[in-house]
């Protein structure tokens, strides 16, 4: 650019006041809608800065003493460097139209826009983000890494039999929701992991796998169990859904997609449907995650399967992104946001001892049953734990809390005082 005036024009004392007169007055402005008169302010500066440019030719240099001279008559105020009037400008060539500016990303902070403009070319795609980003509150970090982990290309991909068995608009959200590949970046799981690995390991970063599977889904609980024709059976992974207004099953499987997996899935859509469906809710939808599937076998297995569900892949990485430490809460944080979790935690950790300690004595570890009923067990054989009546007269609130279920402070305290003492003492007094 080196044929550019490294002078401005007779017009920049005209421009350097008008935006001097300009700056103020947002500020004052700014006291009631900081943020949206902030990028609006900045908007403006980026747009006559870019017809500043294609008039007059204007080089790097320009715009580095405009910075200058703006910093100088407003000392206090950040913002104004050479760097940042670039990004004006680039903003300003990004969103040309300042109804759209005003109405959608004026509500995002500078950080979130600045992303935006330097990590998504695509306009249409940028504003998919953008609106996103609004939709859900992400923070700038959690913004990166949607785009990095390319939510935008996953959204939707999932084969699904949503528009056969889902009444129109809600086949079209439903398929928009559902992702292929989902990404559980923050798990670190070998190649030898048990699907129970894989479902602890969610469960374990549960804010992280709602962030992962979108704004709406509302966590009902882990191995939910159900009881159709005298027989148990327990779902992998239980959601609500807020804005389509129906229960969603995840199971979760650690190989290829195979066709009996959609028989399974629709026994339990039809058996949700019959045993927790309001008659206000829509109907219930299936999400199967494999580590891989074949799209031709998935698409005869749902050909002609009556209830709505989808095959979708996921990929795990060795660990947690960088830009995502800092945006999960520690397990106290977690605890206090949630408080029932810790106790839904407390009880998933109990029933995996208490199954280990059932195959331990020979008895029917394999057959899936409810907790209370394996510690009846346990206690017929007369190697339960001495505490087990206590932690039965309490655990009615462990099972609620692992359900989804409101429980009375009161009792969430009370059962996990017991629910620890008799982990502690399972670990300690009869682990094999």
């Amino acid at each position: 650019m080196s044929d550019l005036p490294a002078t401005p024009g007779p017009d920049y004392a005209g421009l350097l006041a008008e935006l001097k007169a300009r700056i103020l007055a947002a500020r004052v402005t700014a006291a009631l809608a900081v943020n949206q008169e902030l990028i609006l302010l900045y908007w403006s500066i980026g747009r006559d800065i870019l017809a500043r440019q294609d008039v007059e030719g204007w080089g790097a240099r320009v715009i580095d003493r405009l910075a200058e001279d703006l910093r100088r008559e407003f000392p206090e105020m950040t913002g104004l460097s050479g760097r940042n009037l670039r990004y004006m400008r680039a903003f300003a060539e990004a969103w040309p139209d300042r109804d759209f500016v005003q109405q959608v990303v004026a509500r995002l902070p500078w950080g979130h826009n600045v992303r935006l403009v330097e990590a998504v070319k695509a306009p249409v795609e940028r504003e998919w983000y953008a609106r996103q980003a609004i939709e859900s509150g992400w923070s700038r970090n959690v913004l990166a890494h949607q785009i990095a982990g390319g939510l935008y290309q996953r959204q939707g991909r999932a084969l699904t039999n949503f528009a056969r068995t889902l009444p129109a608009p809600q086949s079209e959200l439903a398929q928009e929701l559902v992702k292929d590949p989902y990404s559980f970046d923050f798990l670190a799981l070998g190649p030898e992991m048990l699907e129970r690995d894989l479902e602890r390991g969610l469960l374990e970063h549960l804010r992280a796998l709602i962030l992962e599977l979108g704004k709406g889904f509302a966590f009902v609980g882990s191995q939910y169990h159900l009881e159709v024709g005298g027989q148990d059976y327990y779902l992998d992974l239980l959601f609500y859904h807020l804005r389509l207004r129906c229960f969603v099953v995840i199971e979760l499987k650690i190989e290829e997609f195979k066709p009996e997996f959609a028989g399974k899935m629709n026994f339990y859509l039809s058996a949700v449907d019959d045993l927790l469906r309001h008659p206000d809710d829509g109907p219930t939808i299936g999400i199967i995650l494999c580590q891989g599937r074949n799209a031709v076998i998935v698409e005869y297995a749902l050909r002609d399967a009556a209830k709505p569900m989808g095959v979708a892949g996921y990929q795990l990485s060795p660990q947690l992104p960088s830009q995502l430490q800092a945006e999960l809460p520690t397990r106290a944080e977690f605890a206090r946001e949630f408080p029932l979790m810790s106790l839904a935690r407390l009880r998933i950790e109990i029933e995996r001892e208490v199954r280990d300690r059932l195959a331990a004595e020979g008895l029917e570890a394999d057959r899936v049953m409810g907790l209370q009923q394996s510690l009846r067990q346990l206690q017929a054989r007369g190697v339960a734990p001495a505490g087990t009546d206590g932690f039965l007269a309490v655990s009615r609130a462990l099972n609620d809390a692992a359900h989804g279920v409101d429980v009375a402070v009161d009792d969430v305290r009370r059962a996990e005082e017991i629910g620890t003492a008799f982990l502690a003492e399972l670990r300690a007094d009869w682990r094999p």
